[in-house]
C-alpha cells in the first residue's frame, strides 16, 4: 500500500452558534472549495481548502431528509432529499436549477420500513420500480448525463440525460450480479463505468452506462460511498458492522468491525486503509463514527463527512462536539 494520507486536526472552523450535528453530504468544486450538506440544520455549508468558513445556505424545512452532496464536473450541486423522493440541482451559491424527476412520490417496491434493523428493511424490497424511493446519492458525468442510486425504499440505479430525461433504470432487489441491498452511493469513473456502493451487499459493483454488469469489487465493508478523485484513484468511506448485525455476505457478525476509509486503483486493488482497531474510541480527532459520504480534491486531499449524531449521539456515545467533517492530506 503505497499511499500515505495524514488527518488535518480542527480543519473545520464552522462559526460560533452554527452546527450540523450529521453531515450527510460532502463535495469540492474546481476551486478545491468544500460543500458540506447538514441535516438538523438541512443548510449547505461552503469551506475554503483550509477549513475557512464562507457561507451557509438553505432554509429551514427545504428539505425533509437530507442525504447526499454531489458537485458535478459543471460546478453545480446535486443534493438527494431522501424523506423527500428528490433529486435536485443547485448553484453553487444556492439558486435551484432543475429536479430530476417529480418530488415527493414513492415508487412502488414493496419496502417496508417498518422493520428495526436495515437488514429487513432493505430484505422487505420485493422489486425494482422507477424514481424514486428513499434516493441516496448521485454521479455526474463529464458530458452531464446523471446516474442516481435510488437505494433505501428501492434497488435500481436511474440514468438520466442532461435534460432531465429518465433513459433507463437497472437493478433488482437480491445478491447476484447486477442487484442491490441498498445502493447507497455512485460514482462514474474516466472510462465512463459506472461504480455503485452496494453497501449491504459490501461491494462495489461496476457496470457499463447502459447497466451491464463487468465485476464486482468484494474486499469492502458496507460501503456509504465512492468517488474517483486524482490519478483515477477510488476512495470508499465504509460503515462499522457492530457484533450481532446481520450482513448479506456473511451472516450474522460475531465481532465489531469498525469503520474506516480506503483508497483502491481503478481495478479494485487496495492501496491505502486505515481507521480505528475494535474497542477504540470511534470519537476520537481522526477516527470514525459513521462515515457517510466522502470526497477527493485536485490535490487528492481526502474528506470524510459523517453522521455522528444518528449513530452515536442520539445514543449518548458521542457529545454534540464530535467530530462530522474530517480532512485527510495526501502525503
Amino acid at each position: 500500500m503505497g499511499l500515505r494520507y495524514e488527518f488535518v486536526p480542527g480543519w473545520e472552523r464552522l462559526p460560533e452558534g452554527m452546527s450540523h450535528l450529521d453531515a450527510p453530504g460532502i463535495g469540492t468544486d474546481s476551486d478545491d472549495r468544500v460543500y458540506v450538506l447538514g441535516r438538523q440544520s438541512s443548510h449547505v455549508f461552503v469551506y475554503e481548502a483550509d477549513g475557512t468558513f464562507v457561507e451557509a445556505w438553505g432554509e429551514s424545512g427545504q428539505w425533509v431528509t437530507t442525504h447526499g452532496l454531489t458537485v458535478g464536473p459543471d460546478n453545480h450541486l446535486y443534493l438527494t432529499d431522501t424523506g423527500g423522493h428528490a433529486v435536485e440541482k443547485f448553484t453553487r451559491d444556492g439558486r435551484y436549477i432543475a429536479s430530476f424527476s417529480t418530488r415527493g412520490i414513492a415508487s412502488e417496491t414493496g419496502y417496508d420500513k417498518a422493520h428495526a434493523e436495515q437488514y429487513d428493511r432493505s430484505a422487505s424490497i420485493r422489486r425494482a420500480a422507477g424514481p424514486y424511493n428513499l434516493p441516496c446519492a448521485v454521479a455526474v458525468r463529464e458530458d452531464g448525463h446523471v446516474f442516481v442510486a435510488d437505494g433505501y425504499g428501492n434497488a435500481a440505479v436511474h440514468h438520466f440525460a442532461p435534460d432531465g430525461r429518465n433513459v433507463g433504470s437497472w437493478g433488482g432487489p437480491g445478491t447476484g450480479p447486477g442487484e442491490f441491498n441498498l445502493p447507497h452511493g455512485i460514482a462514474v469513473d474516466a472510462r465512463g463505468r459506472v461504480l455503485v456502493a452496494d453497501r449491504e451487499n459490501e461491494r462495489i459493483q461496476v457496470f457499463a452506462e447502459d447497466g451491464t454488469f463487468i465485476e464486482a469489487w468484494t474486499d469492502i465493508q458496507r460501503p456509504t460511498q465512492v468517488r474517483v478523485g486524482r490519478d483515477d484513484l477510488v476512495v470508499v468511506s465504509e460503515l462499522h458492522l457492530k457484533a450481532g448485525m446481520r450482513s448479506f455476505k456473511s451472516g450474522l457478525a460475531t465481532e465489531d468491525h469498525p469503520s474506516r476509509v480506503s483508497v483502491l486503483d481503478g481495478n479494485g486493488t487496495v492501496l491505502a486503509r486505515w481507521g480505528q482497531a475494535s474497542g477504540e474510541d470511534a470519537t476520537a480527532p481522526g477516527n470514525f463514527t459513521a462515515p457517510h459520504d466522502i470526497a477527493v480534491d485536485s490535490r487528492g486531499d481526502i474528506y470524510v463527512a459523517e453522521v455522528s449524531y444518528a449513530e452515536f449521539g442520539r445514543l449518548g456515545l458521542a457529545g454534540p462536539d464530535c467530530h462530522t467533517v474530517q480532512k485527510f492530506r495526501r502525503v
